[in-house]
């Protein structure tokens, strides 16, 4: 998967596109860790039960220019994609995904 300016995760009714305004600082103060090539990545939790051992996560990758990014939903292991608008826990991680991200775009990493 490339890098993209504009991501829909699948069954999601929300797009969302990187932010003009992106800053490095806030990406670290929001939890993302640089990686060896200067990406940024996020793998937060969309647990609420146990999230030391989550069930399913959001990984979000956003490369070194901070002009493109990636987004999915993974399983707990991170091996998999999963589509949480199916889940049998369906409700509980589409608001921790919706809060998780309604910050991003709070803290102008994302527009929706």
């Amino acid at each position: 998967m490339e890098f993209t300016k504009t991501v829909q995760i699948s069954g999601d009714k929300d797009k969302y596109t990187i932010s003009p305004e992106i800053k490095k600082y806030a990406l670290l103060d929001l939890g993302f860790e640089q990686t060896n090539r200067g990406n940024f990545e996020y793998l937060g939790s969309l647990d609420t039960d146990n999230p030391f051992k989550p069930v399913a996560r959001l990984r979000i990758l956003i490369n070194s220019d901070l002009d493109g990014f990636k987004m999915e939903t993974l399983s707990g292991n991170g091996l998999r994609k999963i589509n949480i608008f199916n889940h049998q826990r369906a409700a509980e991680f589409i608001q921790q995904y919706h809060y998780i991200l309604d910050e991003m775009v709070a803290r102008q990493i994302f527009t929706k």
